[in-house]
C-alpha cells in the first residue's frame, strides 16, 4: 500500500504524477493541489482500507423507492433498514443523485448539489450512518445545461477552455466510439458556431483535461465526496478522459496518469478511500487500470455478467470456466468489483476474444427474444456492433415464448421456480467469485422487464431502471407466491451465508475445477470453484449446474483426490456422501473437512 504517513513524499509522488499528465505546466498545480489536501486531511478521519466477505454493495438510484409525502433518500433509507439489509449489505451506491438533464443523473447539472427532488445532503448523510456510501464521479463530461457549459457559451473565462472544440473536417476516424452517434456537435457560441466533442450524447459535453484548471476543479470536486461520507468513489467512463487528435482517445497515459493522481491524493488527504473504475472494455484492457497497484483499488469484472448469461442460456460454461481460469489474482491491495446488472444493461464488449463469433450471435438472438433493446456502437470502418444488451438480468434468465422449458409438460408454475432458480443460481456463481460483489437493486428484487418505461422514455435503457412507490414494491415482496418475493427471500440468505464465510473473502484464493457431470457432451455443464480462506483454514467448493438436467459429481482436487465435505451452506439435506447430486440449475456451496 501507498505510504501516506509523509506530506513531503506525497507532495513529490503529486508532482510526478502532473509531469506525466502536462509536462512543466503541471507544476503551477502542485501547489494548489498540496493545499487541497492539506484542507480535506484536517476534516477528515483517516478510514479503514481493508475488506472481508462481508462486503457487498446494493447499487441502486436515489429515487428507487418512493413514498408519498417522504424525501426518495429517506425512502430508500428506510426500506433498507426495515428489511434489515444493513445486516446483509455493507455498502449502497448511490448513482448519480445531483441535479441533472438526461441520461437518469449521468448528464450532471451540478456536481455540488443534491437533486432537490430526491432530498439533501443529510439525508445523505443519514444513508451514511448505516451503511459504506459510493458515490459517482461523472468526471468525462458535464450537462450542456451547466454554469459551466453556458458560461462557455458566453465566452466567460476560463470556460472558454474547459471543453474541446474541434474542426468538423479533422480526421477523427481512429477515436474509438462507445457509441452510434456523432463525436462532434455543433453550439451557437458568443464567438459563433463551434463544434465541441461529446462522446457519448449532444447533452453530455465532455470535459477538457488538457486544461489544468479543469483537472483542479474536478480534483476539489472528488474530495468534497469524500468529506460528504463517500467511501468509495466511482470514476464514469474514466478511459475516455484525455483526448488526443490521431489517437483512439482511450486508455491514454495521462488518463491512467490522472487516476493515480487522484489515487495519490485521496493516500494523502483520506486514507482509506477506494477508487472504482468503470472502463467498459475488453478485459486486458480493463485490469490495465490496476496500474502496478498504484492506480485504482478496485475494477468491475466486465466480462463476467455476458460470459454467466451465456453459460446458463447455452447450458455450456466452457468459456467462463476457461476465463475464470486463466484471471490473474488482482495486486496486493486491490480486487475486482463483480456483478451481473447496472443500470447501463449487461455491456457486450468485454466477451470480445472470450466467446465465438457464433456464440456471440446466439447470446444477442436469445436475449432479443427476452424482450432486449440491443444498443449498438460505431466500429472504425463505419459498420455498427453491438455494445449493451438493455433487458433486466432476471429476465434475461427467463425462458422465451418458442422455448421449451428442462421437464417437458411442467406446470407454468413449475416453470416459472425454474425461472427463478436459474436466476438465483447466477447471482450464487457471482457471489462466490474472488472480489466484492456489487447487487443491482433490480437483481436483488427480481424485477421483470419495464416495457411501460421504454415506451414512456423512448429510451433503450429504461427497460432495466424501473421505479418503484413502496407500498407497490412491498405487496410484490409480501407474496410468497411471487417470483420478486421468492428472489428477495433467497438472495438475502445468499448474503448472510456469504458474510459468514472466510473463503469468500475477497483476497481469498481461486481455483477453476473440472468435475464432470452426467451430460454426456463435450461443454462444462457444472462450474467448480475451489475459494480457500487467506489464512488457509477454509475452503468451500462452489458447484453451479449450468443445465436443465440433474448432474451428479464426485469433485476431487488438482491431485485426484476426492474431497471430504462436512457442510452444505445452502442445502442442509444435501448428502455429502459420495457423488454431489445437484438438480437443474442448482447451486452448492460445500464446506471442505479440516484435514
Amino acid at each position: 500500500m501507498t505510504d501516506t504517513t509523509n506530506p513531503s513524499q506525497s507532495g513529490a509522488r503529486i508532482a510526478s504524477r502532473l509531469g506525466d499528465i502536462y509536462g512543466e505546466r503541471g507544476m503551477a498545480l502542485a501547489g494548489p493541489i498540496a493545499e487541497l489536501a492539506a484542507r480535506y486531511r484536517g476534516e477528515l478521519a483517516p478510514r479503514v482500507s481493508s475488506w472481508s466477505q462481508r462486503d457487498a454493495v446494493l447499487i441502486t438510484y436515489g429515487d428507487q423507492v418512493a413514498t408519498p409525502g417522504e424525501m426518495p433518500l429517506a425512502t430508500l433509507h428506510h426500506f433498507l433498514l426495515d428489511h434489515h439489509l444493513d445486516e446483509q449489505l455493507s455498502a449502497v451506491h448511490i448513482l448519480p443523485f445531483f441535479p441533472y438533464s438526461s441520461d437518469d443523473g449521468f448528464s450532471v447539472i451540478d456536481y455540488r448539489q443534491v437533486d432537490p427532488a430526491l432530498g439533501d445532503w443529510d439525508d445523505v448523510a443519514r444513508l451514511g450512518e448505516s451503511f459504506d456510501l459510493m458515490f459517482d464521479l461523472v468526471i468525462n463530461h458535464i450537462s450542456q445545461q451547466s454554469e459551466w457549459f453556458q458560461s462557455y457559451l458566453a465566452g466567460e473565462e476560463p470556460y472558454t477552455r474547459y471543453f474541446i472544440e474541434v474542426d468538423p473536417a479533422t480526421d477523427l476516424t481512429q477515436v474509438t466510439r462507445p457509441r452510434s452517434l456523432p463525436l462532434l456537435t455543433p453550439q451557437q457560441t458568443s464567438r459563433g458556431e463551434r463544434h465541441v466533442w461529446t462522446t457519448f450524447s449532444d447533452d453530455q459535453i465532455d470535459l477538457n483535461f488538457a486544461e489544468p484548471a479543469v483537472m483542479l476543479e474536478m480534483l476539489d470536486v472528488l474530495l468534497s465526496y469524500v468529506a460528504r461520507g463517500a467511501r468509495i468513489i466511482r470514476l464514469d467512463a474514466i478511459a475516455y478522459l484525455w483526448k488526443e487528435i490521431g489517437t483512439p482517445c482511450i486508455h491514454l497515459p495521462q488518463t491512467h496518469a490522472a487516476v493515480k493522481l487522484m489515487r495519490e491524493l485521496l493516500d494523502a488527504a483520506a486514507p482509506g478511500t477506494l477508487l472504482l473504475t468503470e472502463t467498459n472494455v475488453p478485459h486486458e484492457e480493463n485490469v490495465s487500470y490496476f496500474g502496478d497497484g498504484d492506480e485504482a483499488q478496485m475494477v468491475y469484472q466486465f466480462p463476467l455478467a455476458p460470459l454467466l448469461l451465456d453459460a446458463l442460456l447455452s447450458e455450456d460454461a466452457t468459456p467462463l470456466a476457461d476465463w475464470l481460469r486463466q484471471l490473474d489474482p488482482p495486486p496486493p491491495g486491490t480486487t475486482y468489483f463483480n456483478f451481473t446488472a447496472s443500470h447501463d444493461g449487461i455491456g457486450v464488449r468485454p466477451a470480445e476474444g472470450l466467446l465465438s463469433a457464433e456464440r456471440f450471435a446466439q447470446l444477442v438472438e436469445a436475449v432479443r427474444r427476452r424482450g432486449a433493446r440491443i444498443n449498438t456502437r460505431r466500429k472504425p470502418d463505419g459498420t455498427d456492433s453491438p455494445y449493451e444488451l438493455n433487458i433486466t438480468y432476471f429476465s434475461a434468465l427467463g425462458f422465451a415464448d418458442e422455448e421449451t422449458a428442462p421437464g417437458d409438460g411442467s406446470s407454468a408454475e413449475d416453470v416459472r421456480a425454474l425461472h427463478v432458480r436459474r436466476f438465483l443460481t447466477s447471482q450464487a456463481i457471482m457471489l462466490s467469485l474472488q472480489g466484492i460483489p456489487g447487487i443491482y437493486f433490480h437483481s436483488l428484487v427480481g424485477t421483470p422487464n419495464d416495457e411501460a418505461g421504454v415506451a414512456r422514455t423512448g429510451r433503450n435503457r429504461s427497460i432495466n431502471r424501473r421505479k418503484y412507490q413502496r407500498g407497490e414494491l412491498e405487496e410484490l415482496l409480501a407474496d410468497d407466491a411471487c417470483p420478486q418475493s421468492q428472489v428477495f427471500r433467497d438472495y438475502r440468505r445468499l448474503l448472510e451465508v456469504r458474510g459468514s464465510c472466510a473463503a469468500f473473502h475477497p483476497d481469498a484464493t481461486q481455483q477453476i475445477l473440472d468435475v464432470g457431470g452426467d451430460t454426456n457432451r463435450d461443454v462444462t455443464v457444472v462450474l467448480a470453484i475451489l475459494r480457500t480462506s487467506p489464512s488457509g483454514d477454509e475452503q468451500v467448493l462452489v458447484l453451479a449446474n449450468v443445465t436443465g438436467q440433474r448432474q451428479s459429481v464426485t469433485p476431487t482436487d488438482a491431485d485426484g483426490e476426492r474431497f471430504d465435505f462436512d457442510a452444505d451452506l445452502l442445502c442442509e439435506t444435501r448428502l455429502l456422501g459420495g457423488a454431489i447430486a445437484l438438480a437443474p440449475y442448482d447451486v452448492a456451496w460445500l464446506r471442505v473437512a479440516s484435514a
